[in-house]
């Protein structure tokens, strides 16, 4: 099948089709705007799954996108990768760039490398999981609502202002450092830069780490025990990671983990309209 001039690869399996898309033919690149009404056009017939090759940048991947279906993506898609998107699966062999899960309701994101700068802004529901490393600002603006609420597991390590702003959702930071050889060990780095949960008032934030965090913490930020609670709150997600990315589960659960919770709901409420309450 020839889409704007591309060739669709279609294996049929049952009712299903299998679309295979090579985002870059002849070594030239195709406009994300062009791919996405591609993507969008295969969803609309009921497709369940979308791989796509030589993906190189390519903006708003999987955006608003509704349904029971998997996009695969082989090599490094754009800023807002699955923004607004609501119950696919995207799964990412490769790095991403920034923004991913940008607004995201429902589905799961899986990318097997790092990940970028404000990764699940303001996110309402949903997975993340990221193998590696993150930059800054990752989890700014997570919500919650009832029983909905989104959850990011990293990896490795992640920067500066980490779970800023956070109004619920779980962040998890493991630590690891996965090398080439397929072992994996600890990180012999800090496990996150400063202002650590600025301005968080709802949410929690685990770090897989016995390094002191006391002078990481940002306005509104306090470290609280890891209990009974906090196991039954990050474990499940915790061993579906672990299968996702073959870690061994004993090996994430053989060191202790720090929480960082809000202090209150209203951490600037002294410095701004603190007399309208």
């Amino acid at each position: 099948m020839i889409i704007n001039e591309v060739k669709e690869k279609i294996y049929e399996i049952g009712f299903d089709d299998i679309i295979e898309i090579d985002a870059a033919p002849n070594g030239e690149p195709i406009d994300y705007r062009d791919l996405n009404a591609m993507i969008h056009a295969r969803t609309l017939k009921n497709c369940k799954k979308i791989v796509l090759y030589n993906i190189c940048g390519q903006r708003f991947i999987g955006a608003a996108l509704q349904g029971d279906f998997e996009i695969i993506i082989n090599g490094v898609p754009g800023n807002d990768l699955g923004i607004f998107m609501d119950g696919p699966k995207i799964t990412v062999y490769g790095n991403c760039e920034d923004q991913v899960g940008n607004t995201m309701n429902q589905g799961s994101m899986i990318i097997n490398g790092n990940g970028g700068d404000v990764i699940g802004l303001s996110a309402r529901g949903g997975t993340i999981y990221i193998k590696g490393d993150v930059g800054y600002r990752v989890g700014i603006h997570m919500k919650e609502y009832k029983n909905k609420f989104p959850i990011i597991i990293i990896g490795g390590t992640a920067k500066d202002f980490l779970g800023e702003y956070m109004a619920g959702g779980i962040i998890v930071v493991l630590g690891l450092k996965f090398l080439p050889d397929g072992s994996i060990i600890d990180i012999d780095q800090s496990i996150c830069g400063n202002e650590l949960g600025t301005g968080i008032h709802r949410g929690s934030i685990y770090l897989r780490t016995d390094e002191k965090l006391e002078d990481k913490l940002g306005v509104g930020a306090k470290i609280v025990e890891f209990d009974g609670k906090g196991k039954e709150e990050i474990g499940p997600f915790l061993y579906e990671y672990c299968e996702t990315f073959n870690i061994p589960f004993d090996l994430v659960i053989n060191k202790q983990f720090q929480v960082i919770k809000p202090i209150s709901k209203r951490p600037y409420g002294g410095t701004y309209c603190n007399k309208m309450i």
